[in-house]
């Protein structure tokens, strides 16, 4: 085995002064704040935005969670940058972060040295950018990450129960990068690079800001632009609100997309369309940049960064869903449409891997937001144009989309052949109806059989988790997924595979308590369908409320986005409990209770089949 590459000081991005002199920087272009441990890793939005900036042939430093208690020395070190702030809140919310659920002050934090929690503030975007906005009210802020980009417009924070306008008027910031970045950072630069002052970058995609009233007289004139609710409106009414998300998810997602206009405290919020989805050469650029793949030596003896220890031997194939959930964020920020990676970039990086001196033979995951949708898309993307679904696989399969899993056995074969892995794991989910649905022709039904047999065989150890996530028609309806019946099919092919190898694996399904729509009768139901397949479920959540899900929207207004129809939702935290409570039906300490419940919901014949 070749040498792991001995790695110098300056091969990280500096985030010390002295760090910047060790490159014979004195003064910085870019100044990146983010709300996590600096990893130099393609897994790691900072750590991807930096090195394009550097690549841009600017000067950039990155400031990881700045210390914002104290006398600020973090935000002033490197003083005013020539030409902008950037602000990251990190890999997640930092409300996700912070909170559980149940809106419990979590204990640690995945993305800190040690798991220590404490090391960046609630609504972190918002926190830094009022700081540098106080500090220096004349250069511009760009925000970007995952926080900003599904707060770019009125949405509905869980945490403090209250509708909250776009993060552009909380923050101040100049200029907001929605969804994953690399293009429009590009641009960017490149209109910096060329002289363009920055007050007039407005014309980039895949970015938001405060208009002026003759950016919007223009936009008005060429007519291709949604107005939404205002944000003031929304607050009285919370139908308005509702309605707004079906134009945005929609103009988010759309090959052909309109601009968003939003009023908000008086001022017009703009939000330009996306980006075209990244070529498979874009996406290898990005994964190619010269990262270190390593935490910076500053946390040498700090412990720990969990968040990195987990991505640490995995690799990721491809960006984006075209699922839809109505409870996940990964299409409101990646994208509804599948950007993957050459077959080549992914075994070279494999390759680059086995070098680490702490490698084992084994990839912790070969996938993406969900594994089997490497190299999926539409046969004909004319037809994909102006289409308005949320989702290319529910409420069926979309006839024009590819869902043929040949390139992906490909891919895993290679990485078979690789001499020192010894198993490649598929940690990060599938989609088991694009593997056993009717509607599947049958060269894609030959492809997705060939690729059970060969997940069975190779890349699963044990245990494979999916996520039906309900059982009821009716909920499943609301979140987007397919029916429970799929799940029963799949469960009995994949076994049937396992055990025709001599292998003992099963499947462990993932499921959500407290989904609009869901009842306590739901949960009964889901409690006995699970049982009787043999499950004593643990892959368990309750829904968490995120900014920019259909579920959010529900869970606020009522109302469904699409039909602007009432939904049941249970909001009340007891109440909740209870529908989590038919999870853990197999726990002494929650006999009674079930028990109980089922005689209120007319199921006292379930009894015995419980507790028999």
């Amino acid at each position: 085995m070749d040498n792991p590459k001995k790695y110098r000081m300056e091969d990280w991005l500096p985030i010390t002064v002295k760090e910047a002199k060790l490159r014979d920087w004195y003064d910085m272009d870019v100044v990146l704040f983010s709300g996590d441990a600096y990893v130099d890793h393609p897994s790691f939005g900072a750590a991807v935005i930096g090195r394009i900036i550097e690549h841009s042939g600017f000067k950039i430093a990155i400031v990881p969670q700045p210390n914002w208690r104290d006398d600020l020395r973090d935000f002033k070190k490197f003083g005013k940058p020539n030409y902008f702030f950037g602000v990251t809140a990190g890999n997640m919310d930092s409300m996700v972060n912070h909170y559980t659920a149940n809106k419990r002050l979590r204990s640690n934090d995945a993305y800190t040295p040690g798991g220590k929690s404490g090391f960046r503030p609630d609504y972190a975007a918002v926190s830094y950018s009022r700081i540098l906005k106080k500090l220096y009210p004349d250069v511009p802020i760009v925000l970007g990450g995952i926080e900003a980009s599904l707060r770019r417009l009125s949405h509905y924070d869980y945490w403090a129960d209250a509708l909250k306008p776009s993060i552009l008027a909380d923050s101040g910031a100049d200029l907001l990068i929605y969804g994953m970045g690399e293009q429009p950072i590009f641009d960017l630069l490149k209109l910096l690079k060329k002289g363009v002052p920055f007050h007039s970058l407005h014309t980039i995609r895949q970015t938001g800001f405060v208009a002026t009233e003759n950016e919007i007289a223009k936009i008005r004139l060429k007519g291709n632009y949604v107005e939404l609710n205002s944000h003031e409106k929304c607050l009285k009414d919370k139908k308005a609100f509702a309605a707004n998300f079906k134009h945005i998810e929609r103009e988010s997602n759309k090959i052909n997309a309109k601009v968003l206009i939003q009023y908000c405290h008086g001022k017009p919020i703009v939000i330009l369309p996306p980006y075209p989805t990244m070529t498979p050469e874009q996406l290898d650029a990005s994964f190619d940049l010269p990262y270190t793949r390593q935490p910076h030596p500053k946390y040498k003896g700090r412990g720990a960064i969990s968040a990195y220890e987990m991505i640490k031997f995995s690799v990721n194939m491809h960006r984006g869903c075209f699922g839809g959930c109505a409870f996940c964020t990964i299409s409101a920020h990646q994208g509804k449409f599948v950007a993957s990676r050459t077959q080549e970039s992914i075994v070279k990086e494999v390759k680059e891997l086995t070098k680490h001196p702490d490698f084992k033979g084994y990839l912790s995951d070969l996938g993406g937001p969900s594994a089997n949708m490497y190299n999926m898309k539409g046969r004909d993307l004319d037809e994909c144009f102006d289409c308005n679904r949320p989702s290319c696989i529910f409420p069926n399969i979309c006839k024009n989309l590819d869902v043929s899993h040949k390139a992906l056995t490909q891919v895993y074969e290679k990485v078979n052949a690789i001499p020192e892995i010894k198993k490649a794991f598929i940690g990060s989910g599938i989609r088991y109806d694009l593997l056993v649905d009717d509607s599947l022709s049958k060269e894609d039904k030959l492809s997705a059989e060939k690729y059970i047999r060969l997940l069975a065989k190779k890349h699963v150890s044990g245990r494979l988790k999916v996520a039906p996530e309900h059982t009821s028609d009716k909920v499943l309806k609301i979140m987007r997924k397919p029916s429970f019946d799929l799940f029963y099919k799949f469960k009995k092919i994949f076994e049937q595979n396992s055990k025709n190898m001599g292998l003992n694996q099963e499947v462990i399904p993932y499921f959500i308590s407290s989904h609009p729509g869901s009842t306590l009768a739901d949960m009964a139901d889901l409690a006995m369908r699970t049982k009787k397949l043999g499950f004593k479920l643990e892959q368990v959540q309750d829904l968490t409320p995120t900014p920019m899900t259909v579920a959010a929207v529900i869970f606020y207004s009522g109302f469904h986005p699409y039909s602007l129809k009432p939904v049941f939702i249970e909001k009340n935290a007891k109440e909740k409990l209870k529908q989590r409570r038919f999870f853990f039906w197999y726990k002494r300490e929650n006999r009674e209770y079930i028990k109980s419940s089922l005689i209120k919901i007319g199921k006292k014949e379930w009894i015995d089949e419980f507790y028999k």
